[in-house]
């Protein structure tokens, strides 16, 4: 995606310095600053602390995780390089270094499950190989492949959901209001954009294709709280793609619908369910019964690797991350002198609890947008796009 004409994705590997870059999300929308990482522990701060986040995005910095955990061994950790006896010159990783490694980078976050899908990915590959050049090579390989698998995994999201935002610009009773061609208002949650996703986004994603393709389309930003990764990130995004948008706050969505000013609601996911339970951003769930009692479409956003194919309860299987207090006792913004500050709001003794994650039934969502297609949100339909892995 351009920033400013700029071609520019959060995460790259920069072939000149032989490391992985990243934008630091958590200075955006006020700063733009890239970040290196150049070991393991670098990847696990990243990830913990949200310089990268989004599903597919976490996945993606696991996978390239795998790579600094060979490329840059940390000596203290689980035995680092080994020597083999006949040739003292040849680097050799040890498996259980490697992944002892990949552990620490799985438990990193632990509700997204791409993250893990991701490490296992490259691990799974480096281990078929036992000379330390080869590793080397195949973690880089497919941590790349992986990133490019991911963007057009979101194109193609694009793509299918482009055409339910055309069939409702082609609905003939909301086209015409006062004699003129009706704005499709599209309502949206936390981040589910490039930034999150390596290109286009989920959510987004049938968003920048409606527009690109002449729709005229308005989006409704939550700010989603805590971290407000709506109102800094995808209010960023959309401003430097010229598409038009109002951000709200999170507890707005439920008025707007009632008084039929949200046409569809386009979420993402950090982890579906093979029956099509969903958890992403706390706050999601609240719009799905807000988008249910008034009949407005709701629709998940996701590529395959966001799928949790062993799991069949959402509310209860899934692992919701509880993050620092401090994410919502404080507050980061911008002062009037343009200095970037943490301002807090609750009394300092007052207790505060951040889920960062809740759960939302799979029979308040109207149908998944993937890589392969539209489906509803039960198990049969899910596994008529992706029906190899029926029986896992």
């Amino acid at each position: 995606m351009k920033v400013d004409g700029k071609e520019m994705r959060p995460i790259w590997f920069d072939l000149k310095s032989q490391t992985v870059k990243v934008i630091d999300q958590r200075l955006l929308p006020h700063q733009l600053i890239v970040a290196e990482l150049k070991t393991v522990d670098s990847v696990i701060e990243a990830i913990k602390k949200m310089f990268v986040r989004g599903a597919p995005l976490i996945g993606a910095t696991g996978a390239f995780g795998v790579y600094n955990a060979i490329a840059y061994p940390n000596y203290a950790n689980c035995g680092g390089y080994e020597y083999s006896d006949s040739d003292s010159d040849t680097k050799k990783i040890s498996d259980k270094y490697l992944k002892d490694e990949c552990k620490r980078i799985k438990d990193a976050r632990p509700t997204a499950v791409n993250l893990a899908w991701g490490v296992d990915r490259v691990l799974n590959a480096a281990l078929k190989y036992e000379k330390y050049e080869d590793r080397l090579k195949i973690a880089l390989q497919e941590a790349c492949a992986i990133v490019e698998e991911e963007a057009d995994n979101c194109r193609l999201i694009g793509e299918y959901g482009y055409q339910l935002i055309k069939a409702i610009n082609q609905n003939k009773e909301l086209k015409l209001v006062e004699g003129k061609n009706r704005r499709i208002n599209i309502l949206t949650h936390c981040n589910a954009g490039w930034l999150a996703t390596i290109e286009y986004g989920t959510a987004t994603a049938p968003i920048y294709t409606a527009f690109d393709r002449g729709i005229d389309i308005h989006v409704w930003v939550d700010e989603t709280r805590p971290l407000n990764q709506g109102s800094r990130l995808t209010a960023w995004e959309l401003g430097k793609h010229g598409i038009p948008h109002t951000v709200i706050t999170d507890n707005a969505g439920g008025h707007l619908m009632q008084h039929g000013m949200v046409d569809i609601v386009i979420v993402g996911t950090d982890r579906t369910t093979r029956t099509g339970d969903v958890a992403n951003k706390i706050g999601t769930y609240l719009k799905a019964l807000a988008a249910y009692d008034n009949g407005v479409p709701f629709y998940v956003a996701l590529p395959s690797s966001t799928f949790d194919w062993s799991l069949t309860d959402g509310v209860k299987q899934i692992p919701i991350e509880e993050r620092d207090p401090d994410e919502i006792r404080y507050v980061q913004g911008l002062d009037k002198k343009g200095n970037l500050i943490s301002v807090l709001v609750p009394p300092e003794d007052s207790n505060a609890a951040n889920h960062a994650f809740d759960v939302t039934p799979a029979r308040l969502i109207t149908g998944f947008i993937t890589e392969r297609g539209v489906c509803n949100a039960y198990e049969e339909s899910i596994l008529s796009l992706f029906p190899e892995y029926a029986n896992i």
